[in-house]
């Protein structure tokens, strides 16, 4: 018996995290000699919340499920913009070679882009502030780098989580909680130890909420550290809050007004994107929780879409081969693939194909980027393509 209800890597390459009907599947294909070649899109019929587009994540991990097994694999680079009947990924090979891994790469592409959509979100009502991630305390720890691995690339700022950061190459981010203050008895002692003690790297963040009123606390935390305060964070409880915009507003004024008008204003405590545009024009940074690490996922489905080189499919899904281009403004158009596109037909631009070689053969062909470059190239497409919330 295990400690922890968690599947451990050669559980998931095993294959036996997949639903049983896969396996039954398998065996009733192989006990019949039944070999057929198949094609297999990966898409969404919708997105979360009734979401325009997402941000395709966690293709590296499906790479590296797939890795070794006899099948060629396209997909949109991770961190691609896409848009509900558009393929994001293709698999190809006989189908009782693949098909018990089902499960597991929907649920890996499924959550990470739930996840990074979020994110991107986020950042975007922001407007591009900085956003960090400090919601793995609600999700299972089993999978707290795969989420801070997804909100970071889907643009946070930075993540929290000790083993997310060291995955994926940074530094985790974080204040001080209030356990600290509590603890030491004392805000302005807490402040002053964190300052004593803490490496001089890390900038110094005052949690200014626990004892008093924010704006007082804010101006007794600007006293005690001076010009080594960079910001004052406020996780105001919901039952204090009121209008949480305005006691924000006094606080920025008090600051200013005696002089500390180098000190950033930090919120964090329950916020989403909504929440965050009504903010954004007063703070500095946000700390966000579980509207990104607790996102829906995207219900990505796996559906054969050519058998032996025939298109078929089920009801409701479209048959064939596809390819999905984008132009240089952001205008995309699904094609089968026999239908090669130069220039776009709405503006003229020239396209790219967006479903490109990942596996081959078993071999990951394609480039695995490091988690930052994606992260650019997400939010290289935000602004470039101008995403909108609505």
């Amino acid at each position: 018996m295990k400690d922890f209800y968690i599947a451990h890597e050669d559980d998931i390459k095993a294959g036996r995290t997949t639903d049983v009907y896969f396996i039954r599947t398998k065996k009733i294909l192989e006990a019949k000699g039944i070999h057929k070649k198949v094609l297999a899109d990966v898409s969404t019929t919708s997105l979360p919340k009734g979401w325009k587009w997402g941000v395709l994540a966690g293709v590296e991990e499906v790479a590296k499920l797939l890795e070794g097994l006899p099948v060629n694999v396209y997909s949109m680079p991770e961190g691609t913009i896409f848009h509900p009947y558009e393929p994001v990924m293709q698999i190809e090979g006989y189908y009782e070679e693949f098909g018990i891994y089902e499960t597991a790469l929907l649920g890996m592409l499924s959550q990470a882009s739930g996840i990074a959509t979020a994110a991107l979100r986020v950042k975007i009502a922001a407007k591009f502030k900085p956003i960090y991630s400090f919601g793995i305390r609600h999700m299972h720890p089993a999978i707290a780098p795969m989420i801070d691995r997804a909100a970071f690339i889907g643009g946070c700022d930075g993540v929290s989580g000790v083993l997310g950061a060291e995955m994926i190459g940074e530094k985790p981010v974080g204040t001080m909680p209030h356990a600290l203050i509590l603890t030491v008895g004392d805000q302005v002692k807490a402040w002053k130890y964190f300052d004593e003690v803490v490496e001089p790297e890390v900038p110094r963040t005052a949690l200014i909420d626990t004892f008093c009123d924010e704006k007082f606390e804010a101006l007794m935390a600007a006293e005690a550290l001076g010009e080594r305060l960079f910001a004052v964070r406020l996780d105001t409880p919901s039952s204090r809050r009121g209008n949480f915009r305005k006691i924000v507003e006094e606080v920025r004024w008090e600051l200013d007004l005696r002089g500390y008008s180098h000190v950033k204003i930090f919120l964090s405590g329950g916020l989403d994107e909504e929440s965050i545009k009504e903010l954004v024009d007063v703070a500095d940074a946000f700390g966000v929780g579980g509207s990104i690490a607790s996102a829906k996922p995207v219900d990505f489905s796996l559906d054969i879409v050519e058998i032996e080189g025939r298109p078929i499919t089920k009801r409701g899904k479209l048959s064939g081969r596809k390819q999905v281009y984008r132009c240089e403004n952001g205008h995309y158009h699904r094609v089968p693939a026999d239908k090669k596109l130069e220039r776009c037909p709405i503006c003229g631009t020239k396209v790219e194909p967006l479903l490109k070689p990942l596996i081959k053969d078993g071999e990951i062909v394609a480039e695995l980027p490091k988690a930052r470059e994606i992260r650019e190239y997400v939010l290289e497409q935000a602004k470039k393509f101008n995403l909108s919330l609505e």
